[in-house]
């Protein structure tokens, strides 16, 4: 019954009917690729961003005159020793023998080189209640955080022999092994627990071990690939940890959900009464079309972060890209191989307690609650967009006053952690020197009388000028002709007083003195300098990104669907849910409000990075739902239902399967809104937000709603573009009558 020949045409049925015939010539050829993409890309070793080259302007500058002169700086460590109760000093006896054993028992790892004692260079606190014994890490400083180890546990020790004292290490070597530490744990517990977790939903969804398997299969798979992939790649792109989990993020959520829309739709149309290879034709030119669409719409929304010229973001995107591209073609190819392949068996290890048989499946059965509200929807179509626009503008409205920027040790990790303490402690007593300025001076002849005297000046005029309190240092490098000048920006871990000190120092004491000096190089770098100028940068890069984004966004739904309406509301839609991201990350991360409930709290400001990293992703991802459910729209209208009729089928019927796939997003991306650092926690609860949002007021509500408004206008396309590309494709006709449902039956997927 139903078997007549379904004619298709286009890429994606294409691809699967070839697929369904070779089918093992398509999972070896499938398989080949990702054993071969993960050997080549061992093979090759990848190459990582360096993020002294990663931005523009003085950092650059000042990193490039490092380079060039083949001067090593070595990672630089402090230990903070202090009295607890206040009354002792730095000048008795007690403190000098503290001061004594740390300098011993820092020397004596063998780990370090240049200690001094704060009785030498002076870096005394003004109460003299606090003193610093200053050292460098042997060898290079970028893997100091690995050998950093052995000289925390010698300060542990010295603490153990001084209650009365408070003794910590901090510095860049320290820092850095506790973001590792973190940020790897973190990373390793996301990735473990975002496989089962999406296997789970899946198995609670098809109620079949395969058919769960299969999605998670192909994510893995696809993203198997990938890793392999970014170390051929990374030699022409430099790639980075953070692109890798990123990767990782996006394969696992398109992954899951290109293989859901498709399995979902062929065991439809089994359930419908066709045979086998008829459903997968079907599956093909239908969701696999769909997934096609999806696919090259995200392709280009991660492309858009090549355009922000910072080589994180170019990393992040290429890695993406990659990853949805290669899941795009292992769903359009591969999985119909195995289903063929499979047959009935996608059916095995059904769970008795879920279990109904697959000719029961309900096909085209229609979500109880979609169709309820659906109802309610299209009843009173102005009413639901108005409430709907009027909700999603409220929760976007915080967004208005958005703050970015790097964050600070403790607003990453809060106080709880003692590197934490440590870190305020020192800028309480020293502000601005756990994080200095460095100024990297080159001159024709570092010794010149008129250098030593500029540099001099500089020196007190950074601390008269109030942007920094000292102490100053100038470490010489005679044989380079370069000078690097250390100032401790007074703000400390409050970035914005440290901004308008380094803006201080660039603006006002660098140009009368540093600057009257005729060929002298003096751009001005360290942390505060970095973060503030990343921030520029990427926030130059906010236009060029989104129209970029949304202009291709907006060609591809054109070409698609070939309905300007379509096309137009698209994007009005996208940016709604993404608008609503952001408020809602503004309101919980930023001013706090119900923070405590997603285990976080209010740090005053939203990590700089993230929301042009939501706005991509998001905006690629949540053309997933619009594609698939306008898709399935359309085919109703073009089997003739009215336009009323085919808006509550499409969304009805694919209610199912947009749940499941949202449900894992939201799940997987909720596991990163539990880890400890507190920029993880803020693009897991944006993310997990923005897709539930989109699932439901966007798709489920304010979708429909518009398209009832519009009518017979949804499908306006202007005579002058009738001559735009036709990739649509011929739609099945109306499949037969799905068998009723046994009582107590489970709902479909």
């Amino acid at each position: 019954m139903g078997n007549e020949d379904v004619r298709v045409r286009g890429l994606a049925a294409r691809a699967g009917g070839w697929s369904a015939r070779h089918r093992w010539a398509a999972v070896g050829i499938w398989v080949l690729f990702v054993v071969l993409a993960m050997g080549l890309g061992s093979a090759a070793g990848r190459v990582d961003v360096d993020e002294n080259n990663q931005l523009k302007g003085e950092t650059h500058t000042a990193a490039q005159i490092i380079d060039d002169a083949g001067i090593k700086e070595p990672a630089g460590e402090t230990v903070l020793i202090q009295s607890r109760d206040g009354s002792g000093k730095a000048t008795d006896a007690g403190f000098r023998a503290a001061v004594a054993d740390v300098v011993k028992a820092v020397e004596g790892t063998g780990e370090v080189t240049g200690v001094t004692s704060p009785y030498d260079t002076h870096t005394i606190s003004r109460d003299g209640r606090t003193a610093l014994v200053q050292f460098d890490m042997r060898g290079d400083a970028d893997t100091a955080a690995d050998r950093v180890q052995p000289v925390l546990d010698a300060v542990a020790g010295v603490q153990k022999d001084h209650a009365g004292l408070r003794i910590a290490e901090i510095g860049g070597a320290s820092m850095n092994k506790q973001y590792q530490d973190a940020f790897g744990n973190d990373f390793q517990q996301a990735e473990y627990s975002a496989v089962p977790v999406a296997f789970g939903i899946l198995l609670v969804a098809f109620g079949a071990l395969v058919a769960a398997l299969l999605p998670v299969g192909l994510a893995i798979t696809a993203i198997m690939a990938t890793m392999g992939l970014m170390g051929l790649v990374s030699h022409v792109q430099p790639m980075s940890d953070t692109a890798n989990s990123v990767m990782l993020l996006v394969g696992m959520a398109v992954g899951v959900d290109y293989c859901l829309f498709y399995l979902r739709r062929e065991r439809e149309e089994r359930a419908a009464g066709r045979d086998a290879g008829t459903a997968l034709r079907i599956a093909a030119a239908t969701s696999g079309r769909a997934v096609i669409v999806s696919g090259v719409t995200v392709c280009v929304a991660m492309a858009g972060m090549l355009f922000t010229g910072l080589a994180e973001f170019e990393a992040m995107g290429l890695a993406s890209l990659m990853v949805v591209a290669v899941a795009m073609v292992g769903s359009v190819t591969v999985l119909p191989a195995l289903l063929s392949l499979l047959g009935e068996r996608v059916e095995k290890g059904r769970l008795p307690f879920l279990g109904r048989g697959r000719r029961r499946s309900g096909g085209s059965r229609e979500s109880r609650f979609w169709t309820a509200v659906l109802r309610g929807v299209l009843a009173k179509p102005l009413v639901s967009v108005l409430v709907a626009v009027g909700a999603l503008l409220a929760v976007a409205a915080p967004a208005l006053g958005m703050k970015t920027q790097q964050l600070t040790l403790d607003q990453e990790f809060g106080d709880s952690l003692p590197i934490v303490q440590t870190y305020d402690r020192l800028n309480a007593a020293f502000p601005g020197g756990s994080e200095p300025a460095q100024v990297v001076v080159k001159a024709k002849d570092i010794n010149a009388p008129e250098v030593r005297q500029a540099l001099a000046d500089f020196k007190k005029r950074a601390i008269s000028s109030g942007a920094s309190r000292g102490p100053v240092t100038i470490k010489l490098h005679d044989a380079q002709n370069v000078a690097v000048v250390s100032v401790p920006l007074v703000g400390g871990s409050d970035m914005d007083k440290a901004v308008k000190s380094l803006d201080t120092l660039r603006d006002d004491v660098r140009p009368d003195t540093l600057g009257k000096v005729d060929g002298v190089q003096a751009p001005i770098t360290g942390q505060v300098a970095g973060n503030h100028d990343f921030n520029d940068q990427l926030l130059g890069s906010v236009v060029p990104v989104f129209v970029f984004v949304i202009v291709f966004a907006f060609l591809l739904m054109l070409v698609s669907f070939r309905s300007l309406t379509v096309a137009i509301t698209s994007i009005v839609l996208n940016l709604l849910s993404v608008a609503a991201a952001y408020g809602i990350l503004v309101a919980v991360f930023q001013h706090g409000w119900g923070a405590s409930l997603v285990g976080a709290e209010g740090v005053g400001a939203i990590v700089t990075w993230l929301p042009l990293f939501l706005f991509v992703i998001l905006f690629g991802l949540s053309m997933d739902y619009h594609v698939f459910v306008v898709s399935r729209i359309r085919e109703a209208r073009a089997r003739g239902r009215s336009t009323p009729d085919a808006i509550q089928h499409g969304v009805v019927t694919t209610a199912g399967v947009v749940t499941s796939a949202a449900v894992i997003m939201v799940a997987v991306f909720a596991i990163f809104g539990t880890l400890s650092m507190q920029s993880m926690k803020q693009m897991g609860v944006g993310l997990a937000a923005a897709v539930l949002i989109d699932a439901t007021v966007i798709r489920g509500v304010l979708l429909p709603a518009v398209m009832a408004l519009l009518g017979e206008r949804n499908w306006y396309l202007p005579k002058w573009l009738h001559r735009l590309p036709d990739l649509t494709h011929d739609e099945a006709p109306e499949p037969p009558a799905a068998p009723v449902r046994d009582e107590g039956e489970r709902l479909p997927v």
